[in-house]
């Protein structure tokens, strides 16, 4: 049996096209793509907290009930905008590693140039049609490698998740160790008997990153690691 398109939930009839945004009342005087650029650079400015229908509302100069009209709820908005940051899908070279590794890099600054979307909470996986576009560059990638479908979705999920913990941790942590003399606090309160290794690590400057971009470095870093689990694994399951 075929899905009634008009069954689906609004948000999934918006960002497919499938639903009339503002089809209803006077003559439109905005558009989806007005609200939703609205909405990305309150988002952009002040965090994901700040964003409400009636600040987007308020930005384009119109009532909150007129909003009411394109986009039914603020849960319907926030869907959109989870899909609305990779409207650029990547252009991935040849070669599954060289892809997932360019993919995984243009995932990683799609989210730092948008980072309040990591407070979005994920209640479904993605459904919209960007995410979609990331999913197919993804899955192409891998399309020459003989292993089965469903092993090819779980490497791309599992860089997904990756990358996702990655850039939270990189905003979350590290971005506010560096408000503090992080390594002078260790240095003071460490005492080398009871932690020796961490001691050592302090003393040949493990934690100092003076010499390089750190946020990138350590990206790039574990990345490679888990690209060598994966050339592992599917080497492993190819017989190479």
């Amino acid at each position: 049996m075929t899905p009634d398109p008009q069954a689906l939930p609004k948000s999934v009839k918006l960002l497919w096209d499938l639903d009339e945004a503002g089809s209803r009342g006077p003559k439109r005087a905005m558009s989806l793509e007005q609200i939703l650029d609205t909405a990305t650079a309150i988002a952009d400015t002040e965090g994901f907290a700040a964003l409400s229908m009636a600040r987007v509302a308020k930005e384009l100069g119109f009532t909150t009930m007129s909003l009411y009209r394109y986009v039914d709820s603020k849960d319907t908005l926030v869907v959109l905008l989870h899909d609305r940051i990779f409207d650029l899908t990547p252009e991935l070279p040849a070669g599954w590693r060289a892809g997932l590794e360019a993919w995984a890099w243009a995932e990683f600054h799609a989210i730092r140039a948008h980072d309040w979307w990591l407070d979005i909470p994920m209640t479904t996986p993605p459904l919209g049609p960007n995410n979609m576009a990331w999913l197919e560059a993804g899955m192409n990638t891998l399309a020459e490698v003989p292993i089965p479908e469903a092993l090819k979705l779980q490497l791309l999920v599992n860089l997904s998740i990756y990358v996702i913990g990655r850039t939270r941790f990189l905003r979350d942590a590290i971005g506010h160790t560096q408000d503090h003399d992080y390594t002078g606090i260790l240095t003071t309160v460490l005492d080398p008997h009871r932690f020796p290794a961490v001691t050592s690590a302090l003393t040949n400057r493990a934690f100092d990153s003076d010499d390089m971009h750190w946020e990138e470095a350590d990206f790039g870093f574990a990345l490679d690691r888990l690209l060598d689990g994966y050339q592992i694994f599917i080497d492993t399951n190819t017989g190479a």
